[in-house]
């Protein structure tokens, strides 16, 4: 019984040249129907970008385009002129941290020995027959929280310290059975505690970046206000203490 491939001819005894003739032939034929219709996509010198066509159905293909010498000599002049933008702008931001970082550390022996001066005062009129309303020493039943943050975000953890450390601060005083009270400085402090009602926000003040003295005197006035009005029994304040430019700790200081 003879196989029904046995009319076709084995492989071995098919010439050389004609093989090689059919297989030119084939190429032939598939060329014109793989490249022929987007030949124009594929001339140029170069591939400079590739990115997805979007069709109907949701779906994506591929669309390669081309540019000219001049169009990538234009995105070169471009991209450079950026970079000399970003690195005028990073100057400026540096020069500015700089100036602040030399105010506050500056300032700093001033605050320092002003705090001394004012605790040597309190400790000897203490001992004094002398009445001073700020020297009184009472039963602690509300303490006023002074928060000190930022109006603006994008700072890191400078904020957020501060307001972690007053919530905590505040649980510590009611499981001691001691009620609270918050005057916040600065708008992120401000908006923070507004949106939280269990929270006794007495006033809020902004400062803006050049603070005045008109707008301490009127912070100093409100907290006098509670403390001589025996509103509050204690005073606390809560701030951020500069360290370095990766590093700010919040102290609390009473």
């Amino acid at each position: 019984n003879k196989s029904r491939y046995s009319h076709t001819h084995p492989v071995r005894d098919v010439p050389p040249d004609f093989a090689m003739a059919a297989v030119t032939m084939s190429m032939a034929a598939v060329k014109p129907a793989l490249m022929g219709a987007n030949k124009s996509q594929f001339r140029g010198t170069r591939v400079v970008s590739v990115a997805p066509k979007p069709v109907s159905g949701g779906r994506a293909t591929l669309q390669v385009r081309n540019a000219s010498q001049k169009e990538m000599r234009d995105r070169i002049a471009s991209v450079n002129s950026t970079k000399k933008i970003t690195s005028a702008m990073k100057l400026v931001a540096a020069a500015k941290v700089r100036r602040a970082q030399d105010a506050v550390i500056n300032a700093r022996p001033f605050s320092e020995s002003l705090v001394k001066v004012l605790f040597a005062i309190n400790t000897r009129l203490a001992g004094e027959d002398v009445d001073v309303p700020l020297c009184a020493v009472r039963p602690v039943k509300t303490v006023l929280l002074l928060l000190c943050t930022g109006d603006r975000g994008l700072c890191g953890g400078f904020n957020n310290f501060i307001i972690k450390k007053a919530e905590k601060r505040i649980l510590e005083l009611e499981a001691m059975g001691v009620k609270t009270k918050i005057v916040t400085i600065g708008k992120k402090g401000t908006t923070y505690f507004k949106r939280r009602p269990q929270y006794d926000l007495v006033k809020s003040f902004a400062m803006g970046q050049a603070p005045k003295t008109e707008e301490a005197q009127a912070i100093a006035d409100e907290v006098y206000a509670e403390f001589v009005g025996e509103e509050v029994d204690k005073v606390e304040m809560v701030y951020s203490r500069f360290m370095s430019l990766i590093l700010a700790t919040p102290p609390r200081q009473t």
